[in-house]
């Protein structure tokens, strides 16, 4: 099932989902954006601090040593995009990454007994930021890209155009390396 991004739409979704499902595991997968350097885009990232560890141990054994890290994760009710910002949140919460679902999801698992396996690609990081403000790459109310705020600005700043698609290939390359991860895992028992 697909959450959505932040806390509003992943809280009413996966609540939503879980009153008529009682899952053994739950395995939240999706993008996160690296706060601190040493991660590249398409890097594959467990949440040590939301995972548990018996599917923790299973899937980093299903997926070898080097093709996913094991760092600590942080959720954030905002895209965090500037540098700055990045590395006051790396030195406060000490995450290697942060996205804008995973602490939710990880509460209503936890409400309801059932374990939590997270897994995230990096898609930018301090040193490959995105192209854009926030606001103009994604509607966080409609859930969606909206094409004429992204249209007018790339128009005013044709300069953006090329790191656009330089971010469009940056999130095809995390989702490859995320679908080849999870076809890996669903092919094997993690509990």
């Amino acid at each position: 099932m697909h959450t959505g991004v932040g806390e509003q739409s992943t809280r009413a979704r996966l609540g939503t989902f879980l009153e008529g499902q009682r899952p053994s595991l739950l395995m939240s997968s999706g993008f996160a954006g690296a706060l601190r350097d040493g991660y590249e885009v398409g890097d594959l990232l467990f949440s040590e601090n939301f995972s548990d560890s018996i599917p923790l141990a299973a899937a980093r054994s299903a997926l070898g040593e080097t093709r996913a890290k094991i760092a600590s994760l942080t959720t954030a009710h905002a895209v965090i995009d500037s540098v700055e910002t990045r590395r006051q949140i790396a030195d406060t919460t000490g995450a290697a990454a942060v996205d804008m679902e995973t602490e939710f999801i990880a509460e209503l698992c936890a409400a309801r007994g059932i374990p939590l396996l997270s897994l995230r690609a990096i898609t930018d990081t301090p040193a490959v930021p995105f192209p854009a403000p926030p606001g103009v790459l994604f509607n966080f109310e409609r859930q969606r890209t909206e094409f004429a705020p992204l249209f007018w600005y790339l128009v005013i700043r044709p300069f953006a155009i090329a790191r656009f698609i330089a971010f469009a290939r940056n999130i095809a390359k995390s989702r490859t390396a995320l679908t080849a991860a999870l076809e890996l895992l669903l092919r094997g028992p993690l509990v």
